[in-house]
């Protein structure tokens, strides 16, 4: 086990390294001068170069980057004119609009994000593996026929769609609840539940589909297998074959998805959050491309990826936890 775990954190820090000197070329090597777009178009030409210079554009291109990984581990310093202003590890620059440092910028809206993500977790995993149970266990009745079609409709609904149904339904015409405005929860626990709970609905029953699909297919594979049949045939109780042997089987692929998924949504959930005003990542990488903030941009994509990488990791680790066939692969 635990060379399989060093194997998979060894994985995870290469492709960690590939993806930053992917979408750090992407971004610095395009066409276009960094240091016009972090001056601004009224500048000078002298004021440019002096912004090249402060940035360090004027480096080769690998000693360029070497300063961006240095920045990330230990910190950097940039050069102000009249002195040095140093960006505290890890540095992922800073902004052309604010001059904040970048990390300081997703830190701000990285607790937006995350009470999304793990409020909608929790609503996918529970409608979309109760639903998936439910229909296998029920299949060829009308129950798994309705739970289909519910599915294949979730499915092909566009999320943001589906976030204006349930505004104008459960805000407008019902008037159950006022219409979302973020509050930290810091700041009313109660406030922050309520006015997440469209956007978690949202999210939630969108991704929900595929979990129930998949769910319902790994549970109809398992229960179909020789030995659930021997448990069976010994006059084991179906209640205890479900419970014990057939989830066994549906949980692993499960577990590797959602990690997934829960990954993605860090940066993936600029329709939700755009939709309901969520001041995220995902909204700030909307508004970072919008005004051409380059390290903004870097630095939410870096953070996302890097989410994705620790999830898929997880996800592995779990997987093995559940199957210990997996360790020996």
């Amino acid at each position: 086990m635990t060379r399989f775990v060093l194997k998979r954190l060894a994985g995870a820090v290469l492709v960690l390294l590939a993806l930053s000197a992917l979408v750090y070329g992407l971004f610095y090597l395009a066409p276009g001068d960094p240091a016009q777009l972090a001056c601004g178009d009224r500048c000078t030409p002298q004021q440019v170069a002096q912004v090249r210079d402060q940035l360090g554009l004027n480096d080769p291109v690998l000693t360029q980057y070497g300063h961006f990984l240095q920045g990330v581990v230990a910190g950097r310093d940039y050069s102000s004119g009249i002195g040095a202003l140093h960006c505290d590890a890890p540095c992922l620059g800073l902004s052309y609009q604010t001059d904040q440092q970048v990390t300081d910028v997703i830190v701000q809206r990285l607790p937006a994000t995350a009470s999304l993500a793990l409020g909608a977790f929790v609503v996918w995993l529970v409608v979309g593996v109760g639903t998936g149970l439910l229909s296998a266990l029920r299949r060829g009745g009308l129950t798994e026929r309705a739970l289909t079609v519910l599915t294949l409709a979730a499915t092909g609904m566009p999320v943001f769609i589906l976030g204006l149904l349930l505004l104008m339904a459960v805000c407008a015409y019902l008037q159950w609840l006022p219409f979302p405005t973020y509050v930290p929860l810091t700041e009313d626990p109660e406030q922050w539940a309520w006015n997440l709970l469209l956007p978690w609905l949202t999210l939630g029953l969108y991704e929900s589909a595929k979990y129930a699909r998949l769910t319902r297919s790994s549970t109809l594979e398992t229960l179909a297998e020789d030995h659930i049949r021997t448990f069976r045939a010994y006059g084991v109780g179906e209640r205890a074959v479900v419970a014990r042997h057939a989830l066994r089987g549906a949980v692993p692929p499960v577990i590797a998805l959602s990690a997934y998924d829960l990954g993605t949504v860090f940066g993936g959930a600029v329709l939700t959050e755009s939709l309901f005003g969520i001041p995220g990542l995902g909204k700030t990488l909307i508004d970072g491309v919008r005004v051409i903030d380059l390290p903004v941009v870097v630095g939410v994509v870096l953070v996302t990826g890097a989410a994705v990488v620790v999830a898929n990791v997880v996800a592995d680790l779990l997987y093995a936890a559940a199957d210990r066939r997996v360790v020996l692969t």
